[in-house]
């Protein structure tokens, strides 16, 4: 039994959840020193040589990452529930390291097709290793930890986002010298990764038994269904996946938003994402205190509202078309409206992270044990489906003419139209909104 006084980062002392913790940040850290490095590296200097624009550049990167998602969910998700989790963690991570030593040398002579492949197979590895991700903390954690140490988890990963970031916008401009830092920094973290995976504790197989069913397609209809047996987990995963279509959309299109809107240089575009991915981890940690440790839905309005305010205000905080170009933050930060700009895109990540850390708690609690990584990989698959989807509409949207803060509107009231639709259907969302904020009374 929890103790009155217990809080979510008393986990980072238990074997139970430190190393996972630590294995998951620093493969984070890695995949953004790679990813958020190459988006930036092609949307400023590569759009020369691969003859596309920024955004179009941006999307394709984007695409190429979730793309596995997509594929390889459904044998991914089968692998986790059938195999020792904590040993799928090793050899994930060992891939990991190989994947490094080739992104490190793609670096350092600037090849984008290889790094352009590269991130493909990144996203296999990712591919991989979410559905454990998601799929070790109920096995590990009581129910009203759940909260808390998905929190941890997601606050975690966006801390590794924003050094991540940091790092791979700063070796991307840099010399040779420090790129050779920047590949120390790749085959060294992905190292130390592997080192921290092998401390996971062994897990219970959730079902040793399961017969690998290598036709991706048919098990991806079966996993599916296996997502659509709760009514309420499977709207959950239609939820969480508006939000990384949402997300998605957002985020690809900073490097060019500061580069076409802002009149900004890659400095900029690394402080908006940090902006959103502080957001991001910052309300993930609130969404314990917030929920008094319970799996608390009636969070998931309150952020979707957020969501939609702060993206249309993003849309009327827009610059003078006329300003000159800035190189560096403090020249941005005294530019009418750029505290605005930031801290919208800052509350945007919080909003965010109050919206998801719930769904996903309540995902992993109703869903049987034995089904849970399958289920999760069901989420994985219809999340890239949206987030490739997103990618479709931005390349559409934006060629036909749109601006980027005219299609981050759209996205706005898109967002209101989804959450109406998800709230009918599942009216808890709404009824556990109303009692936590004080309007109603159970």
């Amino acid at each position: 039994m929890a103790v009155p006084d217990h809080n979510q980062f008393l986990l980072l002392r238990q074997r139970r959840f430190a190393p996972f913790f630590i294995t998951q940040f620093l493969g984070a850290l890695n995949d953004n020193i790679f990813r958020n490095g190459l988006v930036i590296l092609i949307t400023f200097q590569g759009v020369r040589i691969l003859g596309m624009d920024a955004g179009q550049l941006a999307n394709v990167a984007g695409a190429l990452f979730i793309l596995p998602f997509f594929l390889f969910s459904a044998i991914a998700g089968q692998l986790a529930d059938k195999y020792e989790k904590s040993r799928l963690i090793c050899n994930i991570k060992l891939l990991e390291i190989c994947l490094m030593i080739l992104a490190a040398f793609a670096f350092s002579t600037q090849s984008y097709i290889e790094l352009l492949a590269l991130l493909f197979l990144m996203g296999c590895q990712s591919t991989l290793f979410s559905p454990i991700k998601y799929s070790y903390l109920p096995q590990q954690l009581s129910t009203d930890e759940l909260i808390g140490g998905n929190g941890l988890i997601e606050s975690g990963t966006y801390m590794a986002i924003i050094f991540g970031l940091i790092i791979g916008g700063i070796a991307v401009t840099a010399d040779y010298e420090n790129q050779i830092v920047l590949s120390s920094c790749l085959i060294g973290t992905a190292i130390f990764g592997y080192l921290a995976s092998r401390q996971i504790p062994l897990i219970k197989l959730a079902e040793p038994n399961l017969k690998i069913n290598w036709n991706i397609w048919t098990e991806t209809w079966k996993i599916i269904g296996f997502a659509r047996q709760e009514r309420s987990v499977f709207l959950s995963i239609i939820a969480i996946s508006w939000f990384w279509f949402f997300g998605s959309a957002m985020t690809i299109q900073l490097p060019a938003y500061t580069l076409d809107i802002l009149k900004g240089n890659e400095t900029i575009t690394t402080t908006l994402l940090v902006a959103f991915a502080i957001g991001v981890g910052f309300g993930s940690l609130l969404c314990e205190r917030m929920s008094g440790r319970r799996i608390e839905l009636g969070l998931v309005p309150l952020g979707s509202i957020g969501l939609s305010i702060f993206a249309i205000d993003l849309f009327f905080t827009q610059p003078d078309p006329h300003a000159v170009v800035v190189n560096s933050v403090s020249e941005f930060l005294v530019r009418p409206g750029s505290w605005r700009i930031l801290i919208d895109i800052s509350l945007l990540g919080a909003f965010g992270g109050i919206y998801s850390v719930p769904l996903y708690a309540l995902v992993q609690h109703r869903t049987t044990r034995q089904h849970l990584s399958r289920v999760i990989a069901a989420n994985n698959i219809i999340s890239a489906l949206f987030m490739v989807s997103s990618t479709i509409l931005a390349f559409s949207l934006l060629a036909a003419g749109l601006s980027i803060p005219q299609f981050y509107l759209i996205l706005a009231l898109l967002n209101i139209l989804v959450a109406i639709y998800i709230f009918t259907l599942l009216p808890e969302f709404i009824m556990r909104f109303l009692t936590w904020s004080g309007i109603t009374r159970t």
